[in-house]
């Protein structure tokens, strides 16, 4: 995220009439004096990204929340996105704080939407896995349920191992937990123990494809 644009959300979170303010007054407090051209490109950039709502006409500047409709009668609903998961070895963190939002019909979405965040695949390791006759192809949008703790053999998981995020097909007999690619290619499993340091952090409930 552009610096300014971080300065600008800041600025958004420590002042709530801040959308009272003009152009010009908002770029001064971000220390670009006689710029308001510049404060009013960054935060288009910041609305076109859905981090925040905006209308200057109506005094309205604030931070779009995790399931904010951006208008009353809007059908829209906003997914945080943490960054990528690596469809391969685990090797892509995923980003603990979301800094951007995937605006999403709320009538494709399952019922428990609160629940849900975004992470982007990156790589080919679960190409063949289908979530609703949807693969999860290198750049597709997908869909995790945090809130799921019972996971079954077969499951298609989010295991963060040592802070590293990667998507899975999850099996587990006994102590013995082993991560599975379902991929055109050819990858090795992960073998995991109940002891270590790894986390479920949810279970893959739906695909956005990036290119459709």
């Amino acid at each position: 995220m552009h610096i300014i644009q971080q300065q600008l959300l800041n600025l958004i979170q420590e002042n709530e009439n801040l959308g009272k303010f003009s152009l010009r007054a908002i770029a001064e407090k971000i220390g670009a004096k006689n710029k308001p051209q510049t404060a009013k490109y960054h935060l288009q950039q910041l609305e076109a990204r859905g981090v925040i709502q905006m209308n200057l006409d109506e005094g309205v500047l604030k931070i779009v929340k995790k399931g904010y409709n951006l208008e009353k009668k809007s059908p829209l609903y906003s997914l945080p996105v943490y960054g990528s998961a690596n469809c391969g070895p685990a090797l892509i963190l995923a980003e603990q704080k979301a800094d951007q939002y995937l605006k999403v019909s709320s009538s494709i979405l399952p019922r428990n939407k609160k629940s849900l965040y975004v992470l982007i695949a990156d790589g080919i390791s679960m190409n063949k896995a289908e979530i609703d006759g949807k693969t999860i192809d290198s750049g597709d949008f997908v869909l995790i349920d945090h809130e799921v703790s019972n996971y079954k053999n077969s499951d298609i998981v989010v295991a963060v191992i040592d802070g590293l995020a990667t998507i899975k097909r999850y099996y587990k007999k006994g102590n013995q937990i082993t991560l599975e690619a379902d991929s055109t290619g050819d990858y090795m499993p992960i073998y995991l123990h109940e002891g270590d340091n790894f986390l479920l952090s949810g279970k893959v409930v739906g695909v956005m494809k990036r290119n459709q």
